[in-house]
């Protein structure tokens, strides 16, 4: 059973995280300093590096969440799939469960704004790629697991997830540039793009 200093320390957190996102996606990832989101919890800057090792680990928490629980979802695909339908199942799914995944720490709402922070402040869209490719290798190594093949001889595994995770990044910034922000505006487009790959890739795409 979770004890009261436990959950003191989860409120403490979850108080700094979503101060740290309002402010990020109000007055800028780079105009935001440890101290403002400290202070704007009443807590000391001491107690900040306790929860978060910096800013971008901030930035990036609620999105560790989301991927945690996509590649939960990737290993629970049914074996008769094939692994493009299983990223694609697993993503959608994903986003089905968003509210439930990510309101345990911050707004969904919130959660949305700081997509569009990150796609919008230079330093965090790095960190974004950096860490994006980090995960891609992990998504190629679980799907590969699932599969039964070695990842280091046989290609396909890292071709599939490149292939995937490109999708991901046009739905992302069709996404951030278009008008509707909305949940259900993303889940539509992913599944809209994801449907696309094979026509994309194998079809003729002529019009005369």
């Amino acid at each position: 059973m979770e004890t009261l200093r436990e959950r003191k320390k989860q409120r403490t957190r979850e108080s700094l995280l979503r101060a740290a996102l309002e402010l990020f996606t109000t007055q800028g990832y780079e105009h935001t300093t440890v101290d403002e989101i400290a202070g704007a919890v009443d807590v000391s800057q001491r107690t900040f590096f306790r929860y978060f090792a910096g800013k971008e680990d901030a930035a990036f928490a609620v999105q560790d969440v989301t991927e945690r629980h996509f590649l939960a979802c990737v290993r629970a695909r049914p074996a008769h799939e094939a692994p493009m339908e299983a990223l694609r199942q697993a993503m959608l799914e994903g986003w089905d469960a968003i509210r439930e995944t990510v309101e345990a720490s911050v707004p969904v709402e919130l959660y949305l704004r700081m997509y569009r922070t990150i796609e919008s402040t230079p330093a965090l869209l790095a960190a974004h790629l950096r860490r994006s490719a980090a995960t891609e290798e992990t998504i190629a190594r679980v799907l590969a697991e699932r599969e039964g093949v070695d990842v280091e001889s046989d290609p396909r595994p890292r071709l599939a997830v490149a292939v995937f995770g490109a999708v991901i990044r046009v739905t992302e910034r069709q996404w951030c540039t278009g008008e509707d922000f909305s949940l259900e505006s993303i889940r539509q487009l992913t599944a809209s793009y994801l449907d696309q790959v094979g026509p994309a890739l194998t079809g003729n795409w002529r019009v005369k």
